[in-house]
């Protein structure tokens, strides 16, 4: 043994330490007692332990695996088998020989990415072995016969959500990054992650809400949010903000943009150099957009109806009245494509042709295949929802943001566990990652009709399903011209999906499909020369059809939709100053509605 003093460098003060330590303890004391009693609350009133409704998937799954053991004989043989190759070709490659890998990531894990998962034998060996169990695990799974088409869908991704937790990069023993890091610091780096932890734990009121970037490291309308312009409007659903204009003439028909309801607007207008708002601005268009509500209990009964009427519709009739047009190009984005669908449905019906030209991003109409949100959208956790929305009036915006966190587990949950909690550092200052923490509320009674009658019901497909304003709803009425604007890897709007919507209006409709997903594929500005989009002259009855057929462009879709909506531009006017047209501006933009967070009252 050697006799040497260790290195006083290498060392942690005693002092700090212990004074970390204590106040760790003391954290962690208090939050044990409040848990505590939080479960024994909870226990004498809630009778459902399992709210989304996983335990009876997972037990039909069990049994129909028993029912053919010779199939899961066979299965764990041919694991077992892939196993002894594994070790086989390890101790190859530990003695110096080339070998090619058993099982490798797919191109975009990002996990697996630190050098010592390909140049260490036994780092490589924990990987392969992760990546062959979790193959086999999933391909079991889905290859069990006997279940209905909702629970084998409900086990399959429940399985993979396992699957991703299980991953050898969560832990710290055996995730070769978080080892050197605890080497280098000295362990600061766990002591520092499990104060995280606690915090996280503590701004969750006991439940672990997991910090993506820190509250104040960007300033809406300072940082994020900073397109100029003026409020001209607003009732107690929107704020319509007018932006100012950056040409000297502007296209006649001006640009209404109605975003989601569960999200502020500015993932639109994050920065200068990404803001489609800005950058509309500057091909000649006016620009309005709807800034929401965050809504709170006083909201809680407003319906989809009002949602409509009080939203698009009106946010149409303020935007013709402060630009002088008789008519708007509308977009909408995501639910708020699905709202401005309805709405143009229910404007079609009332004859109503102050819209010339509609364009949807990433939109659902038909729920028929609505991709692996359904796996949310059974009757026991609807009812579920309803509890809760029904005791506070409406559903708070971190539950909808865990289930979007579900859907990118790894990017959006355990990639911040190994950050703040393992590497014990503070999540890097993002604004798209700001701007998906500053999510809305919904109003209960609203929030359970867009769930049951879209989602569960699919109403708003079939003719006459949905009556609002008096009015039966049918989108076969839409005859403007329509651009639907879908992203490959959507995993909210699932791109094939969203492509039912071009067998159903009746204007010429033009389907456009972007690279990558829900956010990044829309916001694409042209100078970051990024992904690419396809396009297809032809129509197609299928989503594979069109494919087929479709042309593969490079960069950004905005140019292709710039030209095409120019074609309802009417002709040129004069650029317009918000609020010197017959409505006066309110406030500066981007308004107070987009500052009220869902942690405030």
């Amino acid at each position: 043994m050697s006799s040497e003093t260790p290195n006083s460098d290498n060392i942690p003060d005693a002092g700090e330490l212990t004074a970390t330590l204590g106040k760790i303890a003391e954290q962690s004391q208090r939050m044990v007692t409040e848990f505590m009693a939080r479960q024994t609350d909870q226990a004498s009133s809630d009778s459902n332990s399992d709210p989304l409704n996983i335990g009876d998937a997972f037990v039909q799954m069990t049994q129909r695996m028993l029912a053919d053991p010779a199939r899961m004989a066979e299965a764990q043989v041919g694991l077992w088998n892939s196993y002894l190759e594994l070790w086989q070709q390890t101790a190859d490659k530990m003695m110096g020989k080339e070998v090619e890998p058993l099982a490798t990531p797919e191109a975009d894990d990002r996990r697996f990415k630190d050098a010592d998962w390909q140049e260490n034998p036994v780092f490589d060996y924990i990987k392969q072995s992760y990546l062959m169990t979790s193959k086999w695990m999933i391909n079991t799974v889905r290859e069990t016969d006997g279940l209905d088409d909702e629970t084998a869908r409900k086990v399959d991704f429940y399985t993979r959500q396992f699957v991703d937790a299980m991953a050898p990069t969560n832990f710290a023993v055996s995730n070769p990054e978080v080892l050197r890091e605890t080497v280098d610091s000295k362990g600061q780096n766990l002591i520092n992650g499990l104060s995280n932890l606690l915090n996280d734990l503590e701004q969750g009121d006991g439940q672990l809400k997991i910090k993506h970037v820190e509250n104040d490291a960007f300033v809406i309308g300072e940082t994020v949010a900073t397109s100029p312009g003026k409020v001209v409007f607003q009732n107690e659903l929107f704020q319509l903000l007018q932006f100012s204009p950056l040409t000297k003439k502007v296209r006649k028909t001006p640009l209404l943009i109605v975003p989601p309801w569960i999200n502020k607007y500015y993932i639109l207008d994050l920065r200068e150099k990404n803001s489609f708002i800005k950058w509309a601005t500057e091909q000649g268009n006016t620009v309005f957009v709807v800034s929401w509500v965050n809504p709170d209990a006083r909201l809680g009964t407003k319906t989809f109806e009002d949602y409509m009427l009080d939203g698009p519709v009106a946010a149409v009739g303020a935007a013709c009245k402060a630009s002088g047009a008789d008519k708007v190009n509308i977009i909408g984005y995501c639910i708020g494509g699905t709202m401005t669908a309805t709405a143009l449905a229910y404007m079609a019906a009332k004859g109503d042709d102050r819209v010339a030209s509609a364009t949807f991003f990433t939109t659902l109409v038909d729920f028929e295949e609505p991709g692996e949100l359904g796996v949310f959208i059974d009757e026991e956790q609807i009812a579920s929802l309803e509890d809760k929305m029904g005791e506070r009036g409406y559903l708070e915006g971190s539950e909808m943001a865990s289930t979007f966190s579900m859907l990118r587990a790894n990017d959006l949950i355990w990639s911040f566990v190994i950050n703040n909690y393992l590497l014990g550092k503070e999540p890097f200052p993002f604004d798209l990652l700001f701007w998906n923490a500053d999510s809305t509320r919904m109003p209960a009674v609203m929030h359970s009709f867009y769930l049951r009658k879209m989602y569960q019901q699919n109403a708003l497909v079939q003719p006459g399903g949905l009556e609002l304003g008096g009015v039966k709803i049918d989108l076969r009425k839409i005859k403007v011209p329509v651009y639907i604007l879908s992203t490959k890897e959507d995993h909210i709007a699932p791109w094939k999906s969203t492509f039912a919507a071009t067998q159903l209006y009746s204007g010429n409709t033009k389907f456009v499909l972007a690279s990558s997903g829900h956010i990044a594929g829309v916001v694409n500005p042209p100078a970051s020369d990024r992904y690419s989009y396809r396009t297809n002259a032809k129509k197609a009855k299928t989503p594979a059809a069109w494919l087929e057929g479709a042309t593969e462009h490079n960069g950004s879709w905005w140019p292709d939709w710039d030209k095409w909506v120019k074609k309802f531009a009417d002709g040129a006017v004069t650029a317009r100053t918000p609020g010197k047209g017959k409505l006066k501006a309110i406030e500066d933009a981007p308004g107070s509605y987009v500052k009220v967070r869902s942690q405030e009252s």
